[in-house]
Protein backbone atom coordinates (compact mmCIF):
# COMPACT_ATOMS: atom_id res chain seq x y z
CA UNK A 1 0.00 0.00 0.00
CA UNK A 2 2.66 2.57 1.14
CA UNK A 3 4.24 1.69 -2.46
CA UNK A 4 1.46 2.22 -4.44
CA UNK A 5 0.76 5.56 -2.56
CA UNK A 6 4.83 6.82 -3.09
CA UNK A 7 4.03 5.52 -6.93
CA UNK A 8 1.46 7.87 -7.04
CA UNK A 9 3.02 10.82 -5.83
CA UNK A 10 5.75 10.92 -7.93
CA UNK A 11 3.08 10.18 -11.03
CA UNK A 12 0.44 12.94 -9.49
CA UNK A 13 4.11 15.30 -8.78
CA UNK A 14 5.39 14.59 -12.48
CA UNK A 15 1.57 15.60 -14.23
CA UNK A 16 1.80 18.85 -12.56
CA UNK A 17 5.69 19.46 -13.04
CA UNK A 18 4.70 18.19 -16.99
CA UNK A 19 1.18 20.04 -16.63
CA UNK A 20 3.02 23.51 -15.49
CA UNK A 21 6.03 23.38 -18.17
CA UNK A 22 3.89 22.58 -21.41
CA UNK A 23 2.48 25.77 -22.24
CA UNK A 24 2.35 28.34 -24.49
CA UNK A 25 5.90 27.90 -26.14
CA UNK A 26 5.89 24.13 -26.09
CA UNK A 27 3.20 24.02 -28.60
CA UNK A 28 4.39 26.64 -31.08
CA UNK A 29 7.45 25.93 -31.13
CA UNK A 30 7.81 22.10 -31.94
CA UNK A 31 5.25 22.75 -34.41
CA UNK A 32 7.38 25.45 -36.36
CA UNK A 33 10.02 23.87 -36.14
CA UNK A 34 8.64 20.96 -38.28
CA UNK A 35 7.62 22.97 -41.00
CA UNK A 36 11.17 24.61 -41.24
CA UNK A 37 12.90 21.29 -40.91
CA UNK A 38 11.11 19.43 -43.27
CA UNK A 39 12.61 16.07 -44.54
CA UNK A 40 15.39 16.56 -41.63
CA UNK A 41 13.02 17.45 -38.61
CA UNK A 42 14.33 14.20 -37.23
CA UNK A 43 18.43 16.39 -36.00
CA UNK A 44 16.41 19.13 -35.35
CA UNK A 45 14.05 17.57 -33.09
CA UNK A 46 17.22 16.03 -31.28
CA UNK A 47 18.79 19.30 -30.71
CA UNK A 48 15.10 20.68 -29.35
CA UNK A 49 15.18 17.83 -26.77
CA UNK A 50 19.14 18.59 -25.42
CA UNK A 51 17.83 22.15 -24.41
CA UNK A 52 13.67 21.65 -24.13
CA UNK A 53 13.97 18.51 -22.84
CA UNK A 54 17.38 18.07 -20.64
CA UNK A 55 18.14 21.45 -19.57
CA UNK A 56 14.74 21.77 -18.10
CA UNK A 57 14.94 17.81 -16.70
CA UNK A 58 18.96 19.04 -14.70
CA UNK A 59 17.22 22.62 -14.04
CA UNK A 60 14.81 20.63 -11.58
CA UNK A 61 17.38 18.18 -10.18
CA UNK A 62 19.85 20.70 -9.51
CA UNK A 63 16.79 22.82 -7.58
CA UNK A 64 15.29 19.17 -5.75
CA UNK A 65 19.11 18.32 -4.87
CA UNK A 66 19.41 22.40 -2.83
CA UNK A 67 16.21 21.49 -1.27
CA UNK A 68 15.08 24.69 -0.04
CA UNK A 69 15.80 27.98 -0.99
CA UNK A 70 14.95 28.17 -4.82
CA UNK A 71 17.34 29.59 -7.53
CA UNK A 72 18.11 32.53 -5.78
CA UNK A 73 19.97 30.60 -2.82
CA UNK A 74 21.78 28.72 -5.58
CA UNK A 75 22.60 31.60 -7.80
CA UNK A 76 23.70 32.73 -4.24
CA UNK A 77 26.79 30.27 -5.02
CA UNK A 78 28.39 32.72 -7.63
CA UNK A 79 28.08 36.14 -5.31
CA UNK A 80 24.99 37.22 -3.55
CA UNK A 81 24.68 40.33 -5.84
CA UNK A 82 24.58 38.32 -8.74
CA UNK A 83 21.87 35.51 -7.28
CA UNK A 84 20.03 38.48 -6.84
CA UNK A 85 20.05 40.23 -10.10
CA UNK A 86 20.18 36.47 -11.95
CA UNK A 87 17.34 35.60 -9.91
CA UNK A 88 15.23 38.73 -10.61
CA UNK A 89 16.03 38.87 -14.09
CA UNK A 90 14.68 35.06 -14.06
CA UNK A 91 11.82 35.81 -12.83
CA UNK A 92 10.50 38.80 -14.87
CA UNK A 93 11.86 36.99 -18.23
CA UNK A 94 9.59 33.73 -17.30
CA UNK A 95 7.20 35.73 -15.53
CA UNK A 96 5.45 39.30 -17.04
CA UNK A 97 7.29 40.12 -19.25
CA UNK A 98 7.46 37.62 -21.46
CA UNK A 99 6.28 34.31 -21.06
CA UNK A 100 3.22 35.03 -19.37
CA UNK A 101 1.77 37.70 -21.35
CA UNK A 102 2.53 34.95 -23.92
CA UNK A 103 0.43 32.39 -22.71
CA UNK A 104 -2.93 34.83 -23.28
CA UNK A 105 -1.31 35.87 -27.17
CA UNK A 106 -0.51 32.16 -28.26
CA UNK A 107 -4.65 30.57 -27.77
CA UNK A 108 -5.86 34.05 -29.22
CA UNK A 109 -3.59 33.91 -32.04
CA UNK A 110 -4.45 30.61 -32.47
CA UNK A 111 -8.08 30.45 -31.89
CA UNK A 112 -9.32 34.08 -32.54
CA UNK A 113 -7.27 35.69 -34.58
CA UNK A 114 -7.80 33.69 -38.01
CA UNK A 115 -12.06 34.30 -37.45
CA UNK A 116 -11.42 38.10 -37.32
CA UNK A 117 -10.61 41.36 -39.67
CA UNK A 118 -7.35 42.68 -39.16
CA UNK A 119 -9.24 46.22 -37.19
CA UNK A 120 -10.96 43.89 -34.54
CA UNK A 121 -7.61 42.33 -33.46
CA UNK A 122 -6.75 44.87 -30.81
CA UNK A 123 -10.35 44.80 -29.50
CA UNK A 124 -11.00 41.33 -29.37
CA UNK A 125 -7.26 40.72 -27.75
CA UNK A 126 -8.23 43.46 -25.18
CA UNK A 127 -11.34 41.39 -24.17
CA UNK A 128 -9.89 37.81 -24.57
CA UNK A 129 -6.61 38.87 -22.44
CA UNK A 130 -8.94 40.39 -19.44
CA UNK A 131 -11.10 36.86 -19.21
CA UNK A 132 -8.12 35.15 -19.49
CA UNK A 133 -6.01 37.09 -16.74
CA UNK A 134 -9.04 36.92 -14.28
CA UNK A 135 -9.03 33.26 -14.41
CA UNK A 136 -5.21 33.37 -14.15
CA UNK A 137 -5.21 35.31 -11.00
CA UNK A 138 -8.21 33.92 -9.67
CA UNK A 139 -6.55 30.56 -9.00
CA UNK A 140 -3.40 31.46 -8.15
CA UNK A 141 -4.27 32.94 -5.15
CA UNK A 142 -4.51 29.79 -3.89
CA UNK A 143 -0.88 28.79 -4.57
CA UNK A 144 -1.53 25.63 -1.78
CA UNK A 145 -4.34 23.93 -4.16
CA UNK A 146 -1.32 23.88 -7.38
CA UNK A 147 -1.44 20.70 -7.55
CA UNK A 148 -5.46 19.81 -7.31
CA UNK A 149 -5.57 22.42 -10.22
CA UNK A 150 -2.82 21.53 -12.62
CA UNK A 151 -1.88 18.19 -11.89
CA UNK A 152 -5.50 16.51 -11.44
CA UNK A 153 -7.37 18.53 -13.66
CA UNK A 154 -6.00 21.12 -15.96
CA UNK A 155 -3.39 18.63 -17.31
CA UNK A 156 -5.71 15.89 -18.18
CA UNK A 157 -8.05 17.50 -19.61
CA UNK A 158 -5.72 18.76 -21.89
CA UNK A 159 -4.01 15.75 -23.26
CA UNK A 160 -7.34 14.55 -23.57
CA UNK A 161 -8.15 17.08 -26.41
CA UNK A 162 -4.34 17.38 -28.24
CA UNK A 163 -4.44 13.76 -28.30
CA UNK A 164 -7.59 14.08 -30.83
CA UNK A 165 -5.81 16.23 -32.91
CA UNK A 166 -2.17 14.13 -32.61
CA UNK A 167 -3.82 10.52 -33.45
CA UNK A 168 -5.09 12.37 -36.40
CA UNK A 169 -2.60 13.59 -37.64
CA UNK A 170 -0.79 10.18 -37.29
CA UNK A 171 -3.29 8.27 -38.73
CA UNK A 172 -3.76 10.54 -41.47
CA UNK A 173 -0.83 12.68 -42.50
CA UNK A 174 -1.69 15.49 -44.43
CA UNK A 175 1.52 14.68 -46.93
CA UNK A 176 5.04 14.38 -47.90
CA UNK A 177 8.22 16.10 -45.80
CA UNK A 178 9.38 18.88 -47.70
CA UNK A 179 12.43 19.98 -48.12
CA UNK A 180 14.30 22.38 -44.98
CA UNK A 181 14.49 25.95 -45.26
CA UNK A 182 16.53 28.76 -43.74
CA UNK A 183 19.51 27.58 -41.41
CA UNK A 184 17.88 24.32 -41.26
CA UNK A 185 19.52 23.30 -44.58
CA UNK A 186 22.95 23.24 -43.09
CA UNK A 187 22.48 23.69 -39.51
CA UNK A 188 19.53 21.64 -38.08
CA UNK A 189 20.62 20.16 -35.00
CA UNK A 190 22.37 23.46 -33.70
CA UNK A 191 19.42 25.10 -35.11
CA UNK A 192 17.21 23.48 -33.23
CA UNK A 193 19.50 23.34 -30.01
CA UNK A 194 18.71 26.66 -30.19
CA UNK A 195 15.01 26.79 -30.60
CA UNK A 196 14.51 24.81 -27.69
CA UNK A 197 15.41 28.34 -25.64
CA UNK A 198 12.24 30.00 -27.02
CA UNK A 199 10.47 27.58 -25.03
CA UNK A 200 11.80 28.88 -21.59
CA UNK A 201 11.58 26.13 -19.85
CA UNK A 202 15.49 25.59 -18.39
CA UNK A 203 14.41 29.04 -17.04
CA UNK A 204 10.92 27.70 -15.88
CA UNK A 205 13.14 24.74 -14.20
CA UNK A 206 14.85 26.82 -12.16
CA UNK A 207 11.77 28.79 -10.82
CA UNK A 208 9.20 26.33 -10.54
CA UNK A 209 11.71 24.00 -8.67
CA UNK A 210 10.49 25.77 -4.82
CA UNK A 211 6.83 25.33 -5.81
CA UNK A 212 7.51 21.55 -6.54
CA UNK A 213 9.41 20.95 -3.10
CA UNK A 214 6.75 22.57 -1.48
CA UNK A 215 3.85 20.20 -3.15
CA UNK A 216 6.06 17.52 -1.73
CA UNK A 217 6.13 19.15 1.64
CA UNK A 218 2.18 19.18 0.90
CA UNK A 219 2.28 15.29 0.64
CA UNK A 220 4.57 14.61 3.25
CA UNK A 221 7.77 14.18 1.51
CA UNK A 222 10.51 16.20 3.24
CA UNK A 223 13.64 14.73 4.41
CA UNK A 224 16.33 15.79 1.64
CA UNK A 225 16.47 12.01 0.13
CA UNK A 226 13.33 11.93 -0.84
CA UNK A 227 12.82 14.58 -2.64
CA UNK A 228 15.81 14.04 -4.61
CA UNK A 229 14.24 10.72 -5.40
CA UNK A 230 10.83 11.97 -5.80
CA UNK A 231 12.45 14.25 -8.28
CA UNK A 232 14.54 12.42 -10.47
CA UNK A 233 11.13 10.04 -10.92
CA UNK A 234 8.87 13.04 -11.18
CA UNK A 235 10.88 14.35 -13.49
CA UNK A 236 11.47 11.61 -15.58
CA UNK A 237 8.31 11.04 -15.85
CA UNK A 238 7.41 14.60 -17.22
CA UNK A 239 10.16 14.93 -19.20
CA UNK A 240 9.54 11.46 -21.07
CA UNK A 241 5.53 12.92 -21.65
CA UNK A 242 7.07 15.89 -23.19
CA UNK A 243 9.17 14.20 -25.52
CA UNK A 244 6.51 12.18 -27.11
CA UNK A 245 4.52 15.06 -27.85
CA UNK A 246 6.76 16.89 -28.58
CA UNK A 247 7.91 14.32 -31.24
CA UNK A 248 4.90 14.00 -32.65
CA UNK A 249 4.20 17.42 -32.95
CA UNK A 250 7.05 18.23 -34.66
CA UNK A 251 5.92 15.81 -36.85
CA UNK A 252 2.53 17.25 -37.32
CA UNK A 253 4.68 19.87 -38.88
CA UNK A 254 7.03 18.19 -41.04
CA UNK A 255 3.87 16.72 -43.09
CA UNK A 256 1.93 19.75 -43.45
CA UNK A 257 3.90 22.39 -45.63
CA UNK A 258 2.01 21.01 -48.85
CA UNK A 259 -1.40 21.25 -47.44
CA UNK A 260 -0.92 24.35 -45.77
CA UNK A 261 2.33 25.84 -47.16
CA UNK A 262 5.13 27.68 -45.15
CA UNK A 263 3.33 29.71 -42.11
CA UNK A 264 4.38 32.65 -40.45
CA UNK A 265 4.91 31.37 -36.68
CA UNK A 266 3.52 27.96 -35.16
CA UNK A 267 0.43 29.27 -33.94
CA UNK A 268 -1.22 29.82 -37.26
CA UNK A 269 0.24 26.36 -38.15
CA UNK A 270 -1.46 24.52 -35.66
CA UNK A 271 -4.55 27.13 -36.75
CA UNK A 272 -4.72 25.50 -40.11
CA UNK A 273 -4.02 21.98 -39.29
CA UNK A 274 -6.80 22.23 -37.22
CA UNK A 275 -8.93 23.34 -39.64
CA UNK A 276 -7.50 20.67 -42.22
CA UNK A 277 -8.75 17.88 -40.06
CA UNK A 278 -12.01 19.38 -38.52
CA UNK A 279 -12.88 21.77 -40.47
CA UNK A 280 -15.59 24.89 -37.99
CA UNK A 281 -14.87 22.34 -35.13
CA UNK A 282 -11.21 22.18 -35.42
CA UNK A 283 -11.29 25.94 -34.07
CA UNK A 284 -13.48 24.78 -31.33
CA UNK A 285 -11.09 21.52 -30.44
CA UNK A 286 -7.77 23.48 -31.34
CA UNK A 287 -9.23 26.80 -29.05
CA UNK A 288 -9.78 23.79 -25.69
CA UNK A 289 -6.30 22.51 -26.41
CA UNK A 290 -4.60 25.96 -26.68
CA UNK A 291 -6.61 27.58 -23.72
CA UNK A 292 -5.72 24.72 -20.89
CA UNK A 293 -1.99 25.07 -21.84
CA UNK A 294 -1.69 28.12 -21.47
CA UNK A 295 -4.25 28.66 -18.61
CA UNK A 296 -2.01 26.14 -16.25
CA UNK A 297 1.19 27.58 -17.12
CA UNK A 298 0.08 31.06 -16.81
CA UNK A 299 -0.86 29.63 -13.61
CA UNK A 300 2.17 28.01 -12.61
CA UNK A 301 3.94 31.64 -13.53
CA UNK A 302 1.87 33.51 -11.29
CA UNK A 303 2.13 31.52 -8.57
CA UNK A 304 5.87 31.38 -8.78
CA UNK A 305 6.70 34.30 -9.53
CA UNK A 306 4.19 36.20 -6.99
CA UNK A 307 5.64 33.29 -4.29
CA UNK A 308 9.62 34.93 -5.59
CA UNK A 309 8.99 38.82 -5.07
CA UNK A 310 6.89 37.80 -1.95
CA UNK A 311 9.83 36.51 -0.39
CA UNK A 312 12.25 38.88 -1.78
CA UNK A 313 9.73 41.89 -0.54
CA UNK A 314 7.67 40.73 2.51
CA UNK A 315 6.07 43.99 2.63
CA UNK A 316 4.10 43.56 -0.35
CA UNK A 317 1.68 40.49 0.62
CA UNK A 318 1.14 37.59 -2.33
CA UNK A 319 -2.42 38.40 -2.82
CA UNK A 320 -0.99 42.05 -3.83
CA UNK A 321 1.46 40.57 -6.27
CA UNK A 322 -0.42 37.97 -7.81
CA UNK A 323 -3.07 40.47 -8.83
CA UNK A 324 -0.65 43.10 -10.05
CA UNK A 325 1.55 40.28 -12.39
CA UNK A 326 -1.56 39.30 -13.60
CA UNK A 327 -2.77 42.88 -14.42
CA UNK A 328 0.94 43.64 -15.96
CA UNK A 329 1.00 40.76 -18.02
CA UNK A 330 -2.48 41.45 -19.42
CA UNK A 331 -0.75 44.97 -20.51
CA UNK A 332 2.21 43.46 -22.45
CA UNK A 333 -0.26 40.33 -23.59
CA UNK A 334 -1.61 43.10 -25.64
CA UNK A 335 1.22 44.10 -27.96
CA UNK A 336 0.70 40.85 -30.05
CA UNK A 337 2.26 37.29 -29.69
CA UNK A 338 5.24 38.24 -32.88
CA UNK A 339 6.31 41.54 -30.72
CA UNK A 340 6.51 39.53 -28.18
CA UNK A 341 8.81 36.60 -29.38
CA UNK A 342 11.00 39.00 -30.93
CA UNK A 343 12.14 41.15 -27.86
CA UNK A 344 12.61 38.28 -25.76
CA UNK A 345 14.67 36.42 -28.07
CA UNK A 346 17.41 39.16 -27.02
CA UNK A 347 16.88 38.05 -23.21
CA UNK A 348 17.14 34.65 -24.00
CA UNK A 349 20.22 35.02 -25.52
CA UNK A 350 21.51 36.48 -22.26
CA UNK A 351 20.29 34.93 -19.64
CA UNK A 352 19.96 31.20 -20.86
CA UNK A 353 23.98 30.41 -21.54
CA UNK A 354 24.46 31.23 -17.66
CA UNK A 355 21.39 29.33 -17.07
CA UNK A 356 22.91 26.21 -18.46
CA UNK A 357 25.94 26.80 -16.65
CA UNK A 358 24.59 27.57 -13.62
CA UNK A 359 23.06 24.41 -13.69
CA UNK A 360 25.97 21.84 -14.64
CA UNK A 361 27.88 23.75 -11.99
CA UNK A 362 24.91 22.80 -9.75
CA UNK A 363 25.14 18.59 -10.47
CA UNK A 364 28.45 18.82 -10.53
CA UNK A 365 29.53 20.58 -6.97
CA UNK A 366 30.30 18.13 -5.23
CA UNK A 367 33.20 17.47 -7.43
CA UNK A 368 34.71 20.80 -6.72
CA UNK A 369 33.60 20.68 -2.99
CA UNK A 370 31.43 23.78 -3.94
CA UNK A 371 34.32 26.13 -4.71
CA UNK A 372 32.88 29.53 -5.06
CA UNK A 373 35.67 30.62 -7.04
CA UNK A 374 34.71 28.20 -9.81
CA UNK A 375 31.47 29.40 -9.78
CA UNK A 376 32.91 32.74 -9.85
CA UNK A 377 35.37 32.73 -12.37
CA UNK A 378 33.34 29.96 -15.16
CA UNK A 379 30.13 32.23 -14.51
CA UNK A 380 31.71 35.92 -15.26
CA UNK A 381 33.40 34.70 -18.46
CA UNK A 382 30.08 32.85 -19.51
CA UNK A 383 28.59 36.43 -18.90
CA UNK A 384 31.10 38.01 -21.10
CA UNK A 385 29.96 36.45 -24.40
CA UNK A 386 26.23 35.94 -23.20
CA UNK A 387 25.80 39.65 -22.54
CA UNK A 388 27.20 40.34 -26.92
CA UNK A 389 25.50 36.95 -28.00
CA UNK A 390 21.79 39.48 -26.44
CA UNK A 391 22.86 42.75 -27.85
CA UNK A 392 23.60 41.37 -30.89
CA UNK A 393 20.32 39.69 -31.41
CA UNK A 394 18.59 42.93 -30.36
CA UNK A 395 20.51 44.92 -32.60
CA UNK A 396 19.68 42.55 -35.50
CA UNK A 397 15.49 43.16 -34.48
CA UNK A 398 16.05 47.13 -33.48
CA UNK A 399 19.24 48.37 -35.66
CA UNK A 400 19.07 51.74 -34.10
CA UNK A 401 20.22 49.52 -30.59
CA UNK A 402 23.88 49.50 -32.10
CA UNK A 403 26.93 50.43 -30.37
CA UNK A 404 30.16 50.21 -31.89
CA UNK A 405 32.13 49.26 -29.11
CA UNK A 406 29.67 46.09 -28.96
CA UNK A 407 29.68 45.91 -32.46
CA UNK A 408 33.87 45.00 -32.61
CA UNK A 409 33.57 42.85 -29.56
CA UNK A 410 30.98 40.49 -31.52
CA UNK A 411 33.14 40.54 -34.38
CA UNK A 412 35.90 39.85 -32.07
CA UNK A 413 34.46 37.08 -30.24
CA UNK A 414 33.38 35.88 -34.54
CA UNK A 415 37.03 35.71 -35.49
CA UNK A 416 37.48 34.12 -32.34
CA UNK A 417 35.56 31.86 -30.38
CA UNK A 418 34.80 28.30 -31.84
CA UNK A 419 31.11 27.73 -31.95
CA UNK A 420 30.70 31.10 -32.10
CA UNK A 421 28.77 32.04 -35.27
CA UNK A 422 26.20 29.12 -33.97
CA UNK A 423 25.37 30.69 -30.74
CA UNK A 424 27.53 28.53 -28.85
CA UNK A 425 30.43 30.79 -28.19
CA UNK A 426 30.13 30.74 -24.48
CA UNK A 427 31.14 26.99 -24.12
CA UNK A 428 34.90 27.09 -24.46
CA UNK A 429 35.05 30.75 -21.88
CA UNK A 430 33.12 28.29 -19.37
CA UNK A 431 35.03 25.51 -19.33
CA UNK A 432 38.15 27.55 -19.39
CA UNK A 433 36.32 29.92 -16.26
CA UNK A 434 35.35 26.38 -14.17
CA UNK A 435 39.71 25.49 -14.94
CA UNK A 436 40.61 28.93 -13.79
CA UNK A 437 38.38 28.96 -10.82
CA UNK A 438 39.86 25.31 -9.96
CA UNK A 439 43.07 26.34 -9.75
CA UNK A 440 42.30 29.64 -7.37
CA UNK A 441 43.68 29.21 -3.84
CA UNK A 442 41.60 31.72 -2.67
CA UNK A 443 37.99 30.08 -1.79
CA UNK A 444 37.42 30.25 1.56
CA UNK A 445 36.45 27.34 3.75
CA UNK A 446 33.97 29.85 5.21
CA UNK A 447 32.61 30.04 1.73
CA UNK A 448 32.14 26.53 1.16
CA UNK A 449 29.91 26.22 3.62
CA UNK A 450 27.89 28.65 3.22
CA UNK A 451 27.07 27.42 -0.28
CA UNK A 452 26.50 24.30 0.10
CA UNK A 453 24.45 24.14 2.94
Amino acid sequence: MQQKSRRSNFILIGTMLFGMFFGAGNLIFPIYMGQQAGSIFMPALLGFFMTAIGLPFMGVLAIGLLGTGGVRRLADRVHPWFGTAFSVALYLTIGPLFAIPRTATVPFTVGIEPLISSEQMPLFLGIFSLVFFALVCRFSLKPARIIDVIGKRLTPAFLAFLSILILASVLKPMGAFQAPQGSYVTEALVTGFKEGYNTMDALASLAFGIVIIQAMNGLGISEPAAVAKTTIKSGAFAMGLMMLIYALIAFMGASSVGTVTLLANGGQVFAAVARHYFGSFGAILLGLIIVFACLKTSIALVTSCGAFFHEMFPRLGYRFLVIFLSALSFSIANVGLNNIIAFAVPVLMLLYPLAIVLILLALLSPLFKHSRSVYLSAMTLTLCVSLIDGYSSLAKSVPAASVPLFESVSKFYADSLPLYHLGLGWILPALLGALIGLLLPFASTKGHSQVSH
